[in-house]
């Protein structure tokens, strides 16, 4: 897939959707295997992957889901997901600036203003626009359906005033979603998601990003001070929480646990040619516990990634309801099912690849080594249940099955059974 300076080929851009997504997974691809080169380096300086992040830009992939009728690739989650698999495993922490960009993109597509969207998407598709999130803060740590700070109100405008204690690629976005309370005398949960430009706004350095794993991710602390309109508010005043339950986080939940799945795919690769390199087999022989090790590896990859596609499906099935009346993206079983594949698909991940150092042993698997860098991937994952936490959001999915009395069980085909609509409050912002 060839590109120009400004995103991806128009060639492609303007193909039939099959041929558009063909080109995109093979390009993918590349750029992994070209990511992997390159995430030793990233992760040993703890440096933002600025060549990798480029790349994405001039090749269109920030414009995944950006409608072509505004210059993108006009894809959907199923290729996210795709793409978030191949990424993973070449550099984790380019793959989740990835992921969490196109979480952003997906909820400017659904919920912002035309004249927004008119005037960013455009420039997403571009490669000129890479989007960060601001939903954490001090005194409520990742409680997403709260907010501290406020927007103020005077004759210019909007005042927005707040403190970001982590920012994925903070330094390095070209905007923000920003959550606030919508006014200083709002309820902690009347929230409203901001728009913010960098060259609107006044971004400050507030701490460093030092951390066992997912090092190249840069995301640092800010400070952030802007004047905006009411059209820079997605989903209107006080619209955060419908934003949030629709759109902000399934999709983060699927972008995230792809990018997972991928890490821990990319290590059992390297573990598969590991095992059939002729030289390995003669040093370690024949092992009926490796092979029943690899084997609960396997599986479990799989079954994650089953549980993966299953939740996406139904997810997509509760979007064509939306379209044709009131949305059931708070069913209580859907909130189940999408919180379950976080809390599943990290430990799956995280799990499988502690059982892939324990086959590969101290020589090939715990010792540095470029050929099978298991232990990047093991302290990659082991972020992904600290990413709004496991425990958080396990406490919320017992209180919700209190409430699906029908027990509706996500099948094969992303159904579940089950019409009840969830509590939010009990769920404490995730469910």
């Amino acid at each position: 897939m060839s590109t120009t300076p400004g995103g991806a080929d128009e060639r492609v851009r303007d193909a039939d959707e099959n041929v558009r997504r063909e080109a995109v997974l093979a390009l993918a691809r590349r750029l992994s295997d070209e990511f992997a080169r390159g995430a030793a380096k990233t992760d040993e300086a703890a440096a933002f992957p600025a060549a990798h992040v480029q790349r994405l830009r001039e090749t269109g992939l920030l414009g995944l889901l950006v409608p072509t009728a505004h210059g993108g690739l006009g894809l959907g989650l199923h290729d996210m997901t795709r793409v978030g698999r191949i990424l993973g495993a070449g550099c984790a922490s380019t793959a989740m600036i990835w992921a969490m960009h196109c979480q952003q993109v997906a909820t400017l597509v659904r919920h912002g203003g035309e004249e927004l969207r008119s005037r960013v998407l455009p420039r997403i598709a571009a490669g000129d626009c890479l989007l960060a999130s601001i939903t954490t803060e001090a005194g409520k740590g990742g409680h997403l359906l709260s907010a501290l700070a406020a927007l103020d109100t005077d004759e210019n405008g909007l005042l927005l005033e707040r403190d970001a204690p982590v920012v994925t690629a903070g330094l390095e976005a070209d905007a923000y979603l920003v959550t606030m309370r919508t006014g200083p005398d709002s309820p902690a949960n009347d929230v409203s998601l901001a728009f913010v430009p960098r060259e609107d706004a006044e971004v400050a350095f507030r701490s460093g990003w030092e951390t066992l794993g997912m090092r190249g991710t840069a995301s640092v602390g800010l400070t952030l001070r802007a004047r905006l309109t009411e059209e820079h508010l997605v989903g209107g005043p006080a619209g955060f929480p419908a934003v949030a339950v629709r759109t902000l986080i399934p999709v983060g939940h699927l972008a995230w646990c792809a990018v997972w799945l991928g890490v821990a795919q990319g290590a059992l690769r390297h573990v598969v040619g590991l095992l059939r390199d002729p030289k390995v087999r003669r040093e370690r022989g024949r092992s009926d516990l490796a092979s029943h090790q690899l084997a609960r590896v396997r599986l479990r990859l799989d079954a994650a990634g089953a549980f993966l596609g299953a939740c996406l499906t139904e997810y997509e099935e509760l979007d064509a309801l939306d379209s044709a009346g009131p949305g059931r993206h708070s069913d209580v079983a859907f909130q189940l099912h999408i919180n379950g594949l976080k809390v599943e698909v990290s430990e799956a991940a995280f799990g499988a690849v502690d059982d892939l150092v324990q086959i590969a042993g101290l020589r090939y698997g715990y010792t540095r080594s470029p050929g099978t860098p298991l232990e990047r991937a093991f302290r990659d994952l082991r972020a992904a249940r600290l990413m709004y936490s496991n425990d958080r959001l396990l406490v919320a999915n017992g209180q919700l099955a209190l409430l699906d009395r029908e027990v509706g069980l996500l099948s094969v085909d992303g159904t579940s059974g089950s019409g009840h609509a969830a509590l939010f409050s009990t769920a404490d912002g995730k469910a």
